[in-house]
């Protein structure tokens, strides 16, 4: 089936030994719809010869009834797009993951879905990738839908990019059209910072440049698409240089052992080494880096292990431990891109939970600054953040983090949001920088309801037992995370400083004119009143 099946059927240690070794490259392959990311990784499985023969009768027979790509050619694609709802609609709808290897490397490629609606399907794929390979259909050249996927590959911070213009046999081989399609490409992109593109005139369908040359395009001198997921030098892309550590897990098996584990984010730690804890600010020293196979002399991205120190200092998951030189930042709030991945749309002041690195804290998005728009990269005033929109925002969070700005390190500079009532993952950022005077706006009214999920309304609750019946009103409203306070006295000046404070304001027995509602509380019960609040969106 592989390139190294005689070595398998002879020495299957050695083989997983050689495999082991190997250097591991992600990729992600996006573009329009229809553009053939699904056809070209079908290829790459079959010319790379990583099917099974009854995987490929299963995909010849299909082609065959589906009739697609034309007497006897096979379609690639089936092998990639596994979901029945992506076969009978001919699309891919999410992110799927394949894996093959070849005597140098071994490959995971993301399978991005090419819809618009599918933004965060991307973002997700392209999250852990070291390259991406944005297809460009021959007949078309550059989409709207190439430039979303190439700024989103940028944001994440993707070093390296394969623009590979495939369906050339249906332009007749073209040069020239080739050479229009790479330049408007360049022109684009030059904005973005993106350093290392490569460009693959190409037909999936038929194999042209994927894994061996194309006879038809004796004009093109390039490598393969094979051979530049091969050789594409990807070791320098980590950063080696600023040593972060954050704590996953406190090791403690018995009294003579205490280990910190997790996954080096950058930089390089040596035995030795003297290392400071964050945000305590103690000191010690590496005694031992400890792995399954034994203990290393150094460690380094994305390598997990445990460290033990010389000395015992305060150290729990969350924190982070880095070596002496450049520090990372320590700051209740930062600046940062979101991308936003949930149907109900952000808006500022709202509570969520962000999950930094191996630390979760409570918090909020204290401003959007603007909403970008990923076709044409201009800014848009917004007060809140949709599905699949990317927006420059201000975080506040509840206690001090430590972070670095993501394209100085990408384990300590991104995070997640996650909704505090379903725990899921409604958003996806990375942080840019910290926040400074200049980035803070008055809080405003939409933020003050955002945060405490309430209009502000002055309500008067009148009858024999209004007093008795206001302070359950508010106990109840406290318990369900609302913000009301009780109005003694009623004085109608004080109701648009409550008001503006964006809190529920409660009295009894107020004249009905100076108050927004008012209930009978000789008639309604408090489960009554509380209905139809909620009905009224004074609460929600």
């Amino acid at each position: 089936m592989s390139h190294q099946s005689d070595l398998i059927s002879t020495d299957i240690d050695a083989y997983l030994a050689q495999h082991e070794r190997k250097e591991l490259l992600r990729f992600l392959t996006c573009g329009n719809v229809d553009d053939g990311k699904s056809t070209l990784i079908g290829r790459l499985l079959h010319d790379s010869k990583m099917i099974y023969e009854d995987q490929l009768a299963a995909v010849q027979a299909d082609s065959v009834k589906s009739g697609t790509t034309g007497a006897g050619k096979i379609d690639l694609a089936l092998l990639v797009d596994g979901l029945q709802a992506e076969r009978e609609q001919g699309i891919t709808i999410d992110v799927a993951y394949r894996y093959f290897s070849t005597s140098t490397r071994k490959f995971i490629i993301a399978d991005t879905p090419g819809h618009e609606q599918y933004t965060r399907n991307m973002a997700t794929g392209a999250s852990t990738c070291d390259l991406a390979v944005i297809l460009i259909d021959a007949r078309y050249g550059v989409q709207t839908q190439t430039k979303r996927h190439s700024f989103i590959a940028s944001l994440l911070g993707l070093k390296h990019i394969i623009v590979a213009i495939n369906k050339m046999d249906l332009v007749g081989y073209s040069e020239e059209t080739y050479s229009k399609i790479k330049q408007d490409y360049l022109h684009f992109v030059t904005a973005l910072g993106i350093e290392d593109i490569h460009f693959i005139p190409m037909s999936a369908l038929d194999g042209d440049n994927v894994v061996n040359k194309s006879e038809f395009m004796p004009w093109y001198t390039g490598k393969t698409m094979m051979e530049t997921l091969e050789t594409i030098e990807i070791a320098s892309d980590h950063n080696f240089t600023d040593a972060r550590f954050p704590v996953q897990y406190v090791n403690r098996p018995n009294l003579d052992f205490r280990g910190f584990c997790g996954t080096i984010a950058s930089g390089v730690f040596h035995k030795g080494d003297q290392i400071t804890a964050l945000p305590s600010g103690k000191t010690s020293f590496i005694k031992s880096i400890v792995t399954y196979d034994g203990e290393l002399e150094k460690a380094f991205p994305p390598m997990a292990v445990t460290f033990t120190l010389t000395s015992e200092i305060d150290i729990s998951r969350g924190d982070v431990i880095v070596a002496n030189g450049s520090e990372p930042m320590i700051a209740d709030s930062f600046k940062a891109s979101i991308v936003w991945m949930a149907e109900k749309a952000m808006t500022p002041g709202r509570q969520y939970i962000i999950k930094l690195a191996t630390r979760s804290v409570s918090g909020s998005i204290s401003t959007i600054h603007h909403r970008i728009d990923v076709n044409t990269l201009e800014h848009h005033d917004a007060n809140e953040l949709k599905l699949n929109e990317i927006g420059s925002c201000s975080l506040s969070v509840n206690a001090p983090v430590v972070f670095d700005a993501y394209k100085k390190s990408k384990g300590t500079g991104s995070f997640i949001v996650i909704d505090r009532l379903s725990n899921v993952t409604v958003g996806a950022g990375m942080i840019t920088g910290v926040t400074d005077d200049s980035d803070l706006k008055p809080v405003s009214a939409e933020e003050r309801a955002a945060r405490f999920s309430q209009t502000a309304t002055a309500i008067s609750l009148n009858g024999a037992n209004a007093q008795e019946v206001v302070y359950q009103l508010e106990r109840h409203l406290f318990d369900n995370g609302h913000a009301a306070t009780i109005l003694e006295t009623f004085n109608a000046e004080f109701v648009p400083v409550i008001k503006h404070a964006g809190l529920i304001c409660l009295t009894v027995n107020a004249d009905a004119n100076s108050v927004d509602l008012s209930f009978d509380c000789d008639n309604t019960s408090i489960e009554e009143i509380y209905t139809e609040l909620k009905a009224k969106k004074i609460i929600y």
